[in-house]
C-alpha cells in the first residue's frame, strides 16, 4: 500500500503538507491560532472498531477524549480506559470545538448530528468517515450551512491499527482549517493533506481500496486453490510475500504508461487472456470458486476483441476509462 501521495512507494519526498506523528509541533500558521480548548480536547462520535482505535490513540498522547456512540456498552469501554461520556450527541457537540466523526457512511453524519443540529454553530467536524467523493462534499456543504467548519478524511490502515508504520490519514478541504487543528489530530496517524477539494481524500482513498478489494478476493482464491489441492498455506504464503516484493515495480511501470493511455500489446493480451484460463483451470479442478479470474479474463478477452477490430492494440485502462475511440 502506498505510504505517500508524493510517490507510489517508499516515498522520500518532504512536502510540506506532511506530517508525522511524535514529531516536534509545527508552528501555527498567521490569523489560525488554535484555542485552548482544540489543543487539549476532542469529542469522538462513533465507536465501530476504528472509531475506538482514534479514542486509544488520543488518550495516550494525553488528550482528553469525550465519547457518545448508540451502544452504550462500547462508550463503557471507553470511559474504562479514561474517556469522558456524552449521553447525547448535543452534550458530545457541547464538549469541545473539534468533533471527530467515525460513521459508517456520510448518511449516518446526518442521522447523528441532525440530532442536535442547533448546537454545530462554531464547532470543527473532521468527518474520518468513508463515502463516495460527492458525498462528502454534499456533507461538507450540509455542514457549513449550520455554522460549523468542516474538513474530509480518509484513513488508510492496517485493518483498525491506526498506529502500524503503514497507516496514514488523507485529509482535504480548507487548507486554514486543517493547519488549525492539525496538531490535535496529529496522534490519529501521520497525516497528508491532499487540498481544497472536499472530496479529494475520498478520491484517493477509495482509489487505494479499488487495489486492495480486488487483492484480498485473489487473496481467497490462491489460498483456496493450495488448500484444496492438498497442501499447506502456511508454506505459500512466503512465496506470496516474496512476490508481492515486485509491485512496486508494476505500480511505476504501469502508472508511466496509463497516464500515456495505457499498457496494450496485441500479443500480451492474447497472453494474459491464455494466462487467465489456467488460473482458472487450476481454480476449478480443485472445486475453487474462479469468477473473480473469469472477470479478469473478460477484460483482456475485451481488449483483444477492440484491438482486432481497430487495427491497433487498446489497453485495458482505455476500456476501464471509457474513452473508446476509433
Amino acid at each position: 500500500m502506498p505510504t505517500s501521495t508524493c510517490g507510489l512507494v517508499d516515498s522520500t519526498c518532504t512536502d510540506d503538507h506532511r506530517s508525522r506523528r511524535r514529531e516536534p509541533a509545527e508552528p501555527e500558521p498567521k490569523g489560525h491560532r488554535m484555542s485552548e480548548q482544540s489543543t487539549r480536547s476532542v469529542s469522538v462520535v462513533g465507536l465501530g472498531p476504528m472509531g475506538q482505535s482514534m479514542v486509544r490513540a488520543f488518550l495516550d498522547a494525553g488528550v482528553e477524549v469525550t465519547v457518545w456512540n448508540r451502544s452504550t456498552a462500547k462508550v463503557d469501554a471507553m470511559v474504562e480506559l479514561g474517556a469522558k461520556r456524552a449521553e447525547t450527541v448535543a452534550e458530545a457537540l457541547d464538549a469541545n470545538e473539534v468533533i471527530v466523526l467515525s460513521l459508517t457512511h456520510y448518511a449516518a453524519m446526518y442521522d447523528v448530528l441532525g440530532q442536535a443540529e442547533d448546537r454545530l454553530a462554531g464547532k470543527v467536524i473532521a468527518n474520518l468517515s468513508s463515502d463516495s467523493p460527492e458525498k462528502a462534499r454534499a456533507g461538507a456543504a450540509w455542514v457549513r450551512e449550520r455554522g460549523a467548519q468542516f474538513i474530509s478524511g480518509g484513513v488508510m490502515s492496517a485493518g483498525d491499527n491506526i498506529a502500524h508504520p503503514a497507516s496514514y490519514i488523507f485529509y482535504s478541504g480548507p487548507r486554514e482549517v486543517f493547519d488549525a487543528h492539525a496538531e490535535l489530530l496529529r496522534p490519529l496517524s501521520p497525516q497528508e493533506y491532499l487540498g481544497e477539494d472536499d472530496g479529494l481524500a475520498q478520491i484517493f482513498y477509495q482509489a487505494l481500496l479499488t487495489i486492495f478489494h480486488p487483492w484480498l478476493l485473489a487473496f481467497d482464491q490462491a489460498t483456496a486453490m493450495i488448500a484444496k489441492s492438498g497442501h499447506d498455506i502456511a508454506k505459500f504464503v512466503p512465496f506470496a510475500v516474496r512476490s508481492s516484493e515486485a509491485f512496486p515495480y508494476f505500480m511505476q511501470e504501469f502508472s508511466v504508461a496509463n497516464q500515456a493511455g495505457g499498457w496494450a500489446d496485441l500479443a500480451s493480451l492474447k497472453m494474459m487472456v491464455a494466462g487467465a484460463q489456467h488460473i482458472i483451470d487450476a481454480s476449478e479442478e480443485v472445486g475453487v470458486d474462479a469468477t473473480f479470474s473469469h472477470t479478469a479474463q473478460a477484460f483482456w478477452r475485451k481488449a483483444v476483441a477492440a484491438s482486432e477490430e481497430r487495427g491497433k492494440a487498446v489497453s485495458t485502462y482505455e476500456l476501464i476509462m471509457g474513452e473508446q475511440q476509433a
